[in-house]
């Protein structure tokens, strides 16, 4: 069911120096940071050849990410991706398999551009799991 590993999303506290190091400590290729309000975050993309990292930072005071790094005020990861080639069928083969999927299951548009739905870390080692229709 799923694809490639799409991105890490990594929560951080400081988007500019984390994005600092990223660009100027790695080398990395970084994007300019892009708000994606529907979600509460602005976002940077590093991009990797194989993959991408998703730094996060909270947009907004209601931002999920926002309660994130009030535990973990140094940052860490937050979430893993995954690609599916049918959201809506990976959806229902999910919870038919008993995984649980956070809000009402309907997919938003992510950061992206693509529909993507979160499912609950407890049903996945303990991480926080996101498909994306790619």
């Amino acid at each position: 069911m799923i694809g490639r590993l799409n991105h890490v999303a990594i929560a951080v506290p400081d988007l500019e120096a984390a994005t600092a190091i990223y660009r100027d400590t790695l080398g990395a290729q970084v994007s300019a940071p892009q708000p994606v309000p529907e979600h509460g975050v602005t976002v940077v993309f590093v991009n990797l050849p194989n993959t991408k990292i998703e730094l996060l930072h909270p947009l907004g005071e209601k931002s999920p990410i926002a309660g994130f790094l009030e535990k973990n005020a140094s940052g860490g990861i937050h979430h893993i991706c995954y690609e599916v080639t049918d959201i809506l069928a990976a959806r229902d083969q999910l919870v038919k398999q008993g995984a649980r999927v956070l809000g009402d299951g309907t997919p938003k548009i992510g950061a992206h551009g693509k529909p993507v739905l979160f499912l609950h870390p407890k049903d996945f080692c303990g991480t926080l799991v996101e498909i994306e229709q790619v």
